[in-house]
C-alpha cells in the first residue's frame, strides 16, 4: 500500500510539473514570443513552492504575513503566471494566460507588481530581483524584531527567490547576496536553476567560477539537488534543510535542463528566447507523456494546487486571531503596527517635528538641514528605515534615536550597506514593497 501510494504520490507530481510547463509552451507558442526554457526546467521548483511550502492566500494577495516570492528570471515568466493562475488568483485567468505578452493583458513578457496581483516585485533586468529578494528577507527580519513577542509571531515568514545564470553573473547580485550573507538573513531561500545555458550559448563562454563556494565566502548555506527536472523529493528536503538554518541564507543549487523535455531543443539556446513552435510542442507532449490539449489542464491537477491555496486562506484567518490577541495583549506596539503596516499612513502631526527655518537664519550646508530633516521625522516615524553606502558620516544620514540594523539587532533603522551602491537601490525598493509600512 505504500509503494502505491507512493507512485500515485509521483503521477501527481508528474502531472502538476507537467502542467505548468505546458501551460508556458502554449501561451508563448500562441503569442510566438517569449522564453519557454526557463519555465519548463523550473517546474519542479515552482510546483514545490506554490502547491506545498509557501503560505499564500489567492483571495488576499495582500494578506501581511504571507510568504513572499521573487523571480529573479523575471523572462521565464510564464513559470510564475502558470503558478498564480494554477492556485486561484482571480489576476491570471486563462485567458489572460492566453494572452500572454499581447498590449493591455495582465501577463506583460516580464512580471510587473503593478499589474498583475501576486507579484511581489517587478523583475526583468537580471540579478534586479534576488537583490529585491534581499531586501524583502530585511523588511521582514526589522519588522519581526520590532514587533514579535513571546508567542506571538506577528511578522514570521520566507521569501523564495528563483534565479538562474544571469542573474549569477550581474554585479547587482554580487553586492546583494554579500549583504545578506552578512546580515544572516536565515528566512531568505533562493533556488539557483543552474542550467548552463544563455543566449550566446552554454556558459562555459563566459561563466566558468565555483558559484557555490563564493556563496559559501559571502556566509550563505549552500546545498545542491542534482536533478532537478524529475527530483521533486530532493527539492522538499532541500527546502527543509534550508528553513532548519536560522542564521544564514541559503543557496539551493538546482541542476536543470532548459526547455526540459523538448526532444530538439533542451538542453540548447534555441529553447532559451523564442517559442518551441507548434511541431516541436506536440513532439514534447509525447516525450513526457502529456495526453491534453493546447491549455487544457486536468482538473486534478487544479485540485492540488487549490488544496493548498485554501490551506493558505486557513493560515490567514489563524494569523488574523494572532492579531486580535496581539492588540488585547501588547496595545501599544498594536496601535503602531496598525497605523505603520495596516493603515500605512504617517502619525498625525509628523510636518510638524521638521525644524522651522526663516530667510533671515544663518545659512548652513544642505547636507546638515538634510540630516535635521531626518532627524526629526525619524523620532516620530519609526517606519523611517535606511541608510548610505558607507558615507552617513559625510553625507549626515545617520539617524540619532536608533541603532544600526545588522545580525543581532535587526531592530536597528540604519542600514550599513557598504560600498554597494547598486545593491542598496534594490534592497530599499524591496523595503517599500514589502508592503508592511517602511518608509526607505
Amino acid at each position: 500500500a505504500a509503494a502505491r501510494a507512493t507512485a500515485v504520490g509521483a503521477e501527481v507530481d508528474t502531472d502538476c510539473v507537467n502542467a505548468i510547463r505546458f501551460l508556458a509552451v502554449d501561451a508563448i507558442n500562441k503569442s510566438n514570443s517569449g522564453h519557454p526554457g526557463a519555465p519548463m526546467g523550473q517546474a519542479p521548483i515552482g510546483y514545490v513552492l506554490f502547491a506545498e511550502e509557501m503560505n499564500f492566500n489567492p483571495a488576499d494577495p495582500t494578506w501581511i504575513n504571507r510568504d513572499r516570492f521573487v523571480l529573479s528570471s523575471g523572462h521565464g515568466c510564464m513559470l510564475q503566471y502558470s503558478l498564480l493562475h494554477l492556485t486561484g488568483y482571480e489576476s491570471v485567468s486563462m485567458d489572460d494566460i492566453k494572452q500572454f505578452r499581447q498590449w493591455g493583458s495582465k501577463t506583460p513578457g516580464h512580471p510587473e507588481n503593478f499589474e498583475t496581483a501576486g507579484i511581489e516585485v517587478t523583475t526583468g533586468p537580471l540579478g534586479m530581483g534576488i537583490s529585491n529578494a534581499v531586501g524583502l528577507a530585511a523588511a521582514e527580519a526589522h519588522m519581526g524584531a520590532v514587533y514579535n513577542k513571546p508567542g506571538l509571531p506577528l511578522v514570521d515568514h520566507y521569501t523564495y527567490c528563483i534565479m538562474g545564470d544571469g542573474c549569477m553573473q550581474e554585479g547587482i547580485s554580487h553586492e546583494s547576496c554579500a549583504y545578506a550573507g552578512h546580515l544572516g538573513l536565515g528566512k531568505l531561500i533562493a533556488f539557483w536553476d543552474d542550467n548552463g545555458i544563455t543566449i550566446d550559448g552554454h556558459t562555459e563562454l563566459s561563466f566558468t567560477e565555483d558559484v557555490c563556494k563564493r556563496y559559501e565566502a559571502y556566509g550563505w548555506q549552500v546545498l545542491s539537488v542534482e536533478d532537478g527536472n524529475n527530483d521533486v523529493d530532493a527539492i522538499r528536503k532541500a527546502i527543509k534543510e534550508a528553513k532548519a538554518c536560522a542564521d544564514k541564507p541559503t543557496l539551493i543549487r538546482v541542476k536543470t535542463v532548459i526547455g526540459y523535455g523538448s526532444p530538439n531543443k533542451a538542453d540548447s539556446h534555441d529553447a532559451h528566447g523564442a517559442p518551441l513552435g507548434a511541431e516541436e510542442a506536440t513532439a514534447t507532449r509525447e516525450n513526457l507523456g502529456w495526453k491534453h490539449g493546447e491549455f487544457e489542464v486536468p482538473s486534478s491537477v487544479y485540485d492540488v494546487f487549490k488544496a493548498h491555496a485554501s490551506e493558505g486562506a486557513k493560515t490567514q484567518e489563524a494569523w488574523n486571531k494572532l492579531w486580535a490577541e496581539y492588540q488585547e495583549k501588547e496595545p501599544e506596539l498594536a496601535k503602531q503596527f496598525e497605523r505603520v503596516a495596516v493603515a500605512k499612513k504617517l502619525p498625525e502631526g509628523w510636518v510638524d517635528a521638521l525644524p522651522k527655518a526663516t530667510p533671515e537664519d544663518n545659512g548652513k550646508a544642505t547636507r546638515l538641514w538634510s540630516q535635521d530633516c531626518l532627524n526629526a521625522i525619524a523620532n516620530v516615524c519609526p517606519e523611517l528605515v535606511g541608510g548610505s553606502a558607507d558615507l552617513a558620516p559625510s553625507n549626515m544620514t545617520l539617524m540619532k534615536c536608533t541603532g544600526d540594523f545588522l545580525k543581532g539587532s535587526y531592530e536597528g533603522r540604519n542600514f550599513r550597506f557598504g560600498i554597494r551602491e547598486f545593491g542598496m537601490g534594490a534592497v530599499s525598493n524591496a523595503v517599500s514593497l514589502h508592503k508592511t509600512g517602511l518608509v526607505p
